[in-house]
């Protein structure tokens, strides 16, 4: 496994022949990814480069806004909070926020663990995405109904709260700087969103491909980790702790309470975890094959630009299986 170091624009690389990857198919994977709108591809194994691209115009230099996708972030550094002491995830989140930081009765309120917030089960509103308090409404009781919406983001008040600094600040010495990413959060119309370059996307998936670790460093609790990539409770099976997760029986997605059968993404391989956000970003780790591979850009189809998954993660695996299979 090799890591790229910190501070350094190196990084190693391996051709996709050495692999005996179908390297024919690659054009066909290019020409796809180009004309739905990406900005960006990496597939990393075991660390290396093996494919790096960018389209459209866009370059490696240029940050681009991760969405959703950003919600492993808050999930990491929730774990090292936890881990340097800071943060029980089996607490009241108004045990670190106080008392009357929704807009429901405190006996409601009062369930919602910071557990809950991991994993979508607040039992608040998902239709008011927009996170201020007259918009934290009781619809059922936290751990009994999974929805998923913006108010994860009370997480980095948690985070903030308990480590006496901002989010940002405690995010980027215990996390970012640790594996040498660059990027920053930026206020967003109703959360606040990641942007960074795509090997800083990178980065980040092959700390979540090494359980939490970094070239020798354990930066997140492995166990915690693990925690993450497994389903987290009995509702979407498909969901961690804001991590999405592949080969399941069934799975749900963002603004409907429908429960589909089969797996999030059926040409995928089983053990894939990915995070996902709006308009297509995506980091899909792949244990069983030291795979990393990594999507930029704008929506696939601007016409449903989608919260989460879509069909388009099918249709790009099918292209990709063509390469490394």
């Amino acid at each position: 496994m090799y890591f790229p170091p910190i501070g350094s624009d190196t990084w190693e690389s391996i051709s996709p022949n050495s692999l005996g990857w179908n390297v024919d198919n690659i054009e066909a994977l290019n020409d796809f990814l180009s004309q739905n709108n990406s900005k960006s591809f990496m597939i990393l194994v075991n660390g290396r480069i093996v494919m790096e691209e960018y389209y459209n115009g866009h370059t490696a230099q240029e940050p681009w806004e991760w969405n959703s996708a950003g919600k492993t972030l808050v999930s990491a550094t929730t774990g090292i909070a936890q881990q340097n002491g800071l943060v029980d995830i089996e607490n009241k989140v108004s045990d670190y926020l106080g008392t009357d930081w929704t807009n429901m009765d405190l006996e409601k309120e009062n369930l919602i663990t910071v557990r809950n917030l991991l994993t979508m089960t607040s039992g608040i509103d998902d239709t008011k995405q927009l996170v201020i308090k007259s918009n934290l409404t009781y619809v059922a009781d936290a751990g009994t109904r999974w929805a998923y919406g913006n108010v994860f983001q009370k997480l980095m008040d948690v985070v903030a709260a308990s480590s006496s600094t901002d989010f940002e600040s405690y995010f980027n010495a215990n996390l970012k700087s640790k594996i040498g990413m660059d990027g920053y959060w930026n206020e967003g119309t109703i959360f606040t969103i990641f942007h960074s370059t795509t090997r800083s996307m990178a980065r980040f998936g092959l700390l979540g491909l090494n359980k939490g670790t970094w070239d020798g460093e354990q930066i997140i609790d492995e166990s915690f980790f693990t925690e993450c990539v497994t389903t987290s409770q009995s509702i979407n099976p498909s969901y961690g702790y804001l991590w999405w997760l592949n080969g399941k029986s069934q799975f749900m997605v963002p603004s409907e309470q429908t429960v589909y059968p089969g797996s999030l993404v059926p040409n995928a391989p089983a053990d894939m975890v990915a995070a996902m956000g709006a308009k297509d970003q995506r980091i899909y780790v792949v244990p069983s094959k030291n795979m990393v591979v990594i999507r930029m850009g704008d929506a696939s189809d601007p016409q449903n630009p989608n919260f989460a998954v879509s069909g388009f993660d099918n249709t790009l695996w099918e292209k990709i299986n063509a390469v490394i299979n």
